[in-house]
């Protein structure tokens, strides 16, 4: 078992690739430099040569050269021998900066060139210069269209037939062609063969379409190579046209109809020893695609922009179901909405007082005609009272007959004052968490309308959904798709009534249908849906080991940790220290890591589920209550890391052999309104680590953590020897909960 692992990981090595497609490379070039195009020599080998990086256009030119002088026809070649040389030499100085454009320009420059020096020296310069200009130009632009294909394929990681990249692919198609159809074979034309199989996959993946441009493009390559060769081929557009209308047909039956009606069309058109060769040829690449047909996936083709036609019912999905998820917050909005619209006006207090007391006194006209200076000064006075007694009473009313009445009524204002400036106080709060509110419902809904960077799968959706049919399961939809580094993944959602118990069982039949092992991110309920989201494993993997120790006298840990993946590709650690320590602290974090969870899980960004959070901790009782968030978010497609803190203590990350803190001057969540939030990315890669821990651990043990994390060694024993040595750290006599968390990157 040792050995077969040893063997597997030299096979999958990046230098057992490299070799591999060095021979391949090599072997190309042998094959190629052997063809013909219209008559003369095929100038495919130099083209791949000019196509190539420099190992591999070396080895082309090895390949091509190596087989002219077996067959002693180096003469024959040199204009192509000389033109693939001066490329490669051109590569040894320009290769860092190697381009698709530069290689078509180079490539053109060098067949030019070679062929008009061999021109001057056999004295027909100006009877081949015109021949050579449009040889090389037509050399050039095929290397340029392989170059693009290479570079493209390395972005995008598939074949994207969909843009400018279309043409050419179908030049280098149609050059192929046109050199596997002279290429010395024994028994079958390779070019046919080919050509047949790529015409029959186009018309039964993609249609009439598919199998129109497909035979189109053969017939055009079999002509180049000969007249003779492109006649035997030249209904061959036909076949692929009718055979496009079994799309997804039993590929048997494609194979068969295709088959047949070529044959047919042979009957109709005559047969000949050329034609019953050509037949052979087809039945050969019929073969072939029946062969490979059922291992065929559009992983590696793009041929629209199928993203944009699916983003509706993609966002439609999404958006529905974030819809459900916060519609809780939604009615509770409004309830405060309603309880500020209820607010009564304010109302004048001294005209109030005057008119209760002054109206029933026989003195009043005196003391509002006569002493109207004096009366109003008393009444301002007492309206700015907060405690009334005789002898702070205001002198300018001495001679009031109501002294009593007077102050009982100011007394009842005050009271009144006081509790209407409570009530404004509660009110602007309401009104700052409602705006707040209202902010994190635009965010939401704007992060859900974002683009995506996704290529929509109508072919394996189909298919998921009628295996998950044809074994009793009911799909609301089934949306499946390719992310930016072309990982499969796929969104299954069901009503809340046909939701299945677990993701195992789908997760293993979606798995069965397409060939491909899954992982499951868990079942997601929105309340009337449950989403269960499958996608292929990323290029990354997390190592993730954690410890912990209780308080004195406590029995429960107030510190929260967790780890889940979204089902995107990205993989969220978490760790909350609510407030106090025991089982009050633990109710805190806990709530906080669930709600963190979920609303992560049904789409929403980390920024606003903070803010939502901050709000639900803020209005779920009227005591106080809060706890820290600690947060990192790791991109395992791309290794990105995201460091996210409420509240929460330093976070320590050793990156190529340095350690550094990371603290933020925030505020936990539930203390005020609006929540303070610092998140920020940083540099990182395979094999660094991370070092998550709740304010148990002390400063002081900072240098001691920096010394271990520059030492090496296993995650867990870094993390155990950090928890079991907290204490001698802590300088107060109090202690606190610890926990402490250790993350590595790995490839996976």
């Amino acid at each position: 078992m040792l050995k077969r692992n040893n063997v597997t990981k030299i096979i999958k090595s990046p230098a057992a690739a490299s070799a591999g497609a060095f021979l391949l490379s090599l072997a190309a070039g042998w094959l190629l430099s052997g063809t013909n195009i219209t008559g003369a020599v095929s100038f495919a080998d130099v083209s791949l040569t000019g196509g190539l990086n420099l190992p591999y256009s070396a080895a082309v030119f090895t390949g091509a050269l190596v087989r002219s002088i077996i067959q002693r026809n180096v003469g024959r070649n040199i204009v192509k021998i000389t033109a693939a040389l001066i490329v490669v030499i051109i590569k040894m100085f320009t290769e860092p900066k190697n381009d698709p454009k530069g290689s078509g320009i180079s490539t053109f420059c060098a067949v030019f060139a070679s062929g008009a020096a061999v021109s001057a020296i056999m004295g027909q310069l100006v009877y081949k210069l015109i021949f050579y200009l449009l040889y090389a130009a037509l050399a050039g632009y095929t290397a340029y269209s392989v170059s693009l294909i290479i570079s493209g394929f390395r972005m995008r990681r598939a074949a994207d037939l969909s843009s400018i990249s279309g043409c050419a692919y179908a030049i280098v198609y149609t050059m192929l062609i046109a050199a596997l159809c002279s290429a010395e074979l024994p028994i079958m034309n390779a070019g046919i063969a080919f050509g047949a199989a790529v015409t029959l996959a186009g018309a039964y993946f993609y249609r009439y379409t598919g199998g129109v441009l497909c035979g189109a493009l053969t017939t055009c390559g079999a002509f180049l190579s000969s007249t003779s060769c492109g006649m035997t081929v030249v209904l061959l557009p036909a076949a692929g046209l009718l055979t496009g209308y079994l799309y997804r047909q039993k590929i048997n039956v494609a194979a068969g109809f295709f088959t047949g009606l070529n044959f047919m069309l042979m009957i109709l058109t005559g047969v000949n020893p050329e034609s019953m060769n050509s037949m052979f040829n087809i039945v050969c690449g019929t073969a072939v695609f029946r062969f490979l047909a059922p291992y065929y996936s559009d992983k590696w083709i793009i041929t629209a922009e199928s993203s944009a036609a699916a983003l509706p019912d993609i966002l439609g999905a999404r958006m529905s179901f974030l819809s459900d998820s916060i519609g809780n917050l939604r009615a509770e909005s409004e309830k405060i909405a309603g309880i500020i619209a209820e607010k009564a006006g304010k109302k004048e207090e001294i005209s109030d007082n005057s008119n209760s007391v002054c109206s029933r006194c026989f003195r009043r006209l005196n003391c509002w005609k006569n002493d109207y200076d004096n009366t109003v000064r008393g009444f301002r006075r007492l309206s700015q009272m907060s405690e009334f007694s005789e002898e702070n009473f205001p002198f300018e009313l001495d001679d009031c007959l109501h002294k009593k009445e007077l102050k009982e009524s100011f007394e009842k204002k005050a009271r009144e004052r006081a509790t209407a400036k409570l009530l404004e106080m509660r009110f602007s709060e309401s009104r700052k968490l409602l705006s707040e509110q209202i902010k994190i419902i635009e965010e939401v809904a704007e992060s859900a309308g974002e683009r995506m960077d996704v290529r929509y799968s109508e072919p394996i959706s189909r298919n998921i959904r009628d295996k998950l049919v044809k074994f009793g399961m009911n799909p609301k939809s089934v949306i499946a798709y390719y992310n930016s580094k072309n990982r499969l993944m796929a969104e299954i959602y069901f009503s809340y009534a046909d939701a299945p118990t677990g993701c195992s069982r789908i997760r293993d039949l979606v798995s069965d249908e397409l060939r491909l092992p899954l992982d499951s991110a868990g079942m997601v309920n929105s309340g009337q849906e449950v989403r269960i989201r499958l996608f292929e494993r990323p290029e990354y993997s997390l190592e993730v080991y954690g410890a912990s120790i209780c308080a004195d006298n406590s029995k429960e840990n107030g510190d929260t940790s967790m780890i889940f993946s979204d089902g995107t590709g990205v993989s969220y650690v978490i760790l909350s220290d609510g407030m106090g320590c025991g089982k009050n602290a633990a109710v805190e974090s806990r709530m906080v890591v669930r709600m963190f969870r979920r609303l992560i899980s049904s789409g929403v960004n980390y920024s606003s589920a903070i803010k939502l959070i901050n709000s639900i901790m803020l209005t779920k009782s009227r005591e106080e209550s809060f706890a820290t968030l600690d947060a990192v978010r790791i991109d395992l497609d791309s290794c990105g890391l995201t460091v996210i803190k409420s509240g929460a203590t330093a976070t320590l990350i050793c990156h190529r052999g340095s350690v550094m803190k990371i603290t933020s001057p925030t505020f936990p969540i539930g203390i005020y309104e609006q929540s303070d939030t610092f998140s920020r990315d940083y540099d990182f890669e395979a094999g660094d680590i991370i070092i998550m821990f709740s304010d148990g651990i002390s400063e002081n043990a900072y240098s001691f953590i920096k010394e271990l994390l520059l030492g090496g060694g296993d995650l867990k024993s870094i993390v155990d020897e950090i928890c079991m040595k907290s204490e001698v750290f802590n300088p107060t006599v109090r202690s606190d909960d610890v926990t402490v968390i250790g993350i590595r990157v790995m490839r996976s």
